[in-house]
């Protein structure tokens, strides 16, 4: 008898998801301007659910495909190389929207230049209790405190398996990788992702910037790093592929300019190269928050509040690097004039997530559409020209 609670809840929640679902659906097959329905009435019905069933929607909404799928060409002056992957556009859907590969192919209709999935730990774990979402409208921003909630590295490989198998996809795929909360070995837990999904995917993130998980396995631990990149790096040779798959880092932004300068060091070593940096995590920070409430909760913050933040980052990383080591910027960005900045800053590409969760699915035509044009007014032919072009300015005033 003890169970039937917890079973009635779980069909409660499925009934509310079904539901919530289905009206979608149906808003959809019976109104012409689809874009603007989305902008009028779904979002804002949408917010006033809890967050993380709002998110959970979402994220069916893109599995089974109830999105419409964009129909925007993407300019070719949005046209770039990926880590040796052509791709339309430089706009991708960060880790932690779609953490177990189950909406990859909502995903790409909706018009994304790539997709990464995550964080993946090796076994599956449950996240942190709930609530773990917290939304601050006003802000514009989320606290999140999931805890890598994961499906574990063998479920989640073959949903990709069965996607990438697909002639009709067609698609740039990474994977964030993590660790278990109770790995006494953590660099195994990142050895093991190497192994599992090096073979499968575009690239690969190595992630271990996450707030709730520090104590455990931080970046500023300078010799844990190396200890880590190492075995990452002679993992990814033992694979023996004809075409490595490129690894990236991903910062906290709530790093000192000394800890920044250790990390570009330590891939500045052979045995510690990284092929490119995703700068940058969600921040432990509250500054200048309006819902002072909602302010108090841990977890990690991200949205617009994060915008001026990550792209300092950016600018300092690219200073530091020299320009050497493609950056994937992300943090606050929900306009073309945003994700031009970045750019501007040192980004060779930008990932959106927060965003994409208050303004809905036609944000990314949006974005490309205001970014291409920003940079044929900037003169720039391509985006590639305008990558770094003013990163002095963002740079913090000395």
């Amino acid at each position: 008898m003890a169970q039937q609670p917890k079973r009635y809840s779980r069909m409660r929640k499925l009934g509310i998801m079904m539901t919530g679902i289905t009206a979608v659906y149906m808003g959809l097959t019976a109104y012409e301007n689809q874009d603007s329905l989305f902008r009028t009435f779904v979002m804002p019905a949408m917010r006033l659910l809890p967050a993380e069933t709002n998110h959970n929607l979402a994220v069916m909404a893109c599995k089974y495909r109830i999105y419409p799928a964009s129909n925007y060409m993407d300019d070719s002056n949005l046209h770039t190389s990926f880590f040796g992957r052509l791709i339309s556009n430089p706009i991708g859907i960060a880790a932690g929207f779609d953490k177990n590969a189950q909406a990859l192919n909502g995903l790409k209709d909706l018009g994304f230049g790539f997709i990464e999935i995550g964080s993946v730990t090796p076994m599956a774990q449950r996240g942190s209790p709930k609530p773990r979402i917290f939304r601050l409208s006003e802000d514009r921003a989320i606290i999140s405190r999931y805890g890598s909630d994961s499906d574990g590295h063998q479920v989640v490989m073959q949903r990709l398996r069965k996607v990438l198998a697909r002639n009709d996809f067609k698609a740039v795929v990474g994977v964030n990788l993590g660790s278990n909360r109770s790995s006494t070995t953590p660099t195994r837990d990142y050895v093991s992702g190497v192994k599992t999904f090096g073979p499968l995917v575009d690239y690969l993130v190595v992630n271990v910037t996450n707030p709730l998980s520090r104590g455990q396995h931080s970046v500023e631990n300078k010799k844990r790093l190396i200890e880590l990149l190492t075995a990452v790096n002679r993992a990814r040779t033992d694979l023996n592929q004809r075409r490595k798959v490129p690894i990236l880092l991903k910062l906290s932004p709530d790093m000192t300019l000394d800890e920044m300068k250790e990390i570009a060091s330590v891939i500045a070593l052979k045995k510690c190269h990284v092929d490119g940096l995703v700068v940058s995590n969600t921040t432990s920070a509250r500054e200048n928050l309006s819902d002072s409430k909602m302010a108090s909760e841990n977890g990690g913050l991200s949205g617009a509040p994060l915008r001026e933040r990550s792209t300092r980052l950016i600018a300092q990383m690219y200073d530091l690097t020299k320009g050497s080591i493609p950056i994937i910027g992300v943090g606050g960005i929900s306009s073309g004039r945003d994700a031009f900045e970045k750019i501007e800053a040192g980004a060779s590409f930008v990932q959106i997530y927060t965003a994409f969760v208050y303004e809905g699915p036609d944000l990314v035509d949006r974005i490309k559409e205001d970014l291409s044009l920003r940079i044929s007014e900037a003169g720039f032919a391509n985006i590639r020209d305008a990558v770094g072009s003013n990163y002095k300015q963002y740079l913090p005033s000395k």
